[in-house]
């Protein structure tokens, strides 16, 4: 049997029993045809060097990380398949490592633009020309981003907050993140301000009187869902100038890091904060770290320029 003809058969296989989806088939068809077309003899009777030899071509082509490795991945599902049917008596695939993908870089947002976006959310907070639930769900909203930028929340953390955080009015308050682990977060004065306008506000809504969350919504889970607050948070972002394809509930949690670090925060804290189990979850933000030590250098070292 050729490398065509077991190509062929991996892919009933994986049709047959695995119920693959005809976008997957396409994918591993047009992989696995090239793979076999680059290396002399065919895919079938491969070894690791040709292989080896072959993904070292690819990446010389320009092909992705991402793109490398999903071509291996498809190379080791077909020799997984021939070891099992009895095709090969080996993998030449089990060697391979598989090509490092690397860490974008989070997206985030400059602080004259965090604090134009905070600003426009303080200032249709203040409206007073607006109608009563115009004026409740920018109160909302202002409550919802300061808080964000002050804490760094996830997302789903800062829509299920519990009431009891705006009640008490501390400088600090815990939550519970993944892991069912929980983690203290500071609270600026902004921010419980912010909140306070929002208690007050969210007190005179009789449907919200009997909820235990700081923003309740008619959910499933009884609070806010974080389609709604991203949709408003696109919303105030255009208002403000802003694209608002830039601006997310995730990217205001990356500013609140990033931000941190350039004003000398330490990494282990900024850790913390965010919640991270690990410190290389964290270590995404060590290019703002490189910058700060280029500009401590550049400021302050004695042979600078």
């Amino acid at each position: 049997m050729n490398s065509a003809a077991r190509i062929e058969a991996f892919l009933e296989m994986m049709s047959a029993e695995r119920g693959a989806a005809e976008n997957t088939l396409s994918s591993y068809r047009r992989d696995l045809d090239d793979a076999s077309q680059e290396i002399p003899g065919g895919l079938a009777g491969a070894g690791a060097a040709d292989i080896r030899a072959y993904l070292d071509d690819i990446a010389a082509r320009g092909f992705a990380p991402t793109s490398q490795a999903r071509k291996l991945s498809a190379i080791r599902q077909f020799f997984k398949f021939l070891y099992a049917e009895g095709l090969r008596g080996d993998d030449p695939t089990g060697t391979l490592d598989s090509p490092k993908k690397g860490r974008p870089l989070p997206k985030t947002m400059s602080e004259a633009d965090t604090g134009r976006l905070i600003d426009r959310a303080a200032q249709e907070a203040g409206d007073a020309g607006l109608g009563d639930s115009e004026r409740l769900a920018a109160l909302r909203l202002h409550a919802l981003v300061e808080v964000l930028y002050a804490t760094g929340l996830r997302v789903s953390e800062l829509v299920g907050l519990p009431v009891t955080v705006a009640q008490r009015d501390d400088r600090f308050f815990m939550v519970r993140g993944k892991g069912d682990k929980e983690r203290m977060v500071p609270l600026s004065a902004k921010a419980r301000a912010a909140m306070r306008a929002w208690l007050a506000a969210r007190a005179r809504v009789p449907a919200f009187a009997d909820s235990a969350f700081l923003f309740p919504a008619a959910s499933d889970s009884g609070y806010l869902s974080r389609q709604v607050f991203a949709r408003d948070l696109k919303g105030l972002a255009a208002r403000a100038g802003i694209a608002s394809a830039k601006v997310s509930p995730h990217v205001l949690r990356h500013a609140f890091a990033s931000h941190l670090l350039q004003n000398g925060a330490d990494l282990r804290a900024v850790q913390q904060l965010l919640g991270h189990a690990d410190i290389s979850t964290t270590q995404i933000y060590t290019h703002v770290l490189e910058e700060r030590l280029v500009r401590l250098v550049n400021d302050h070292h004695p042979l600078a320029d």
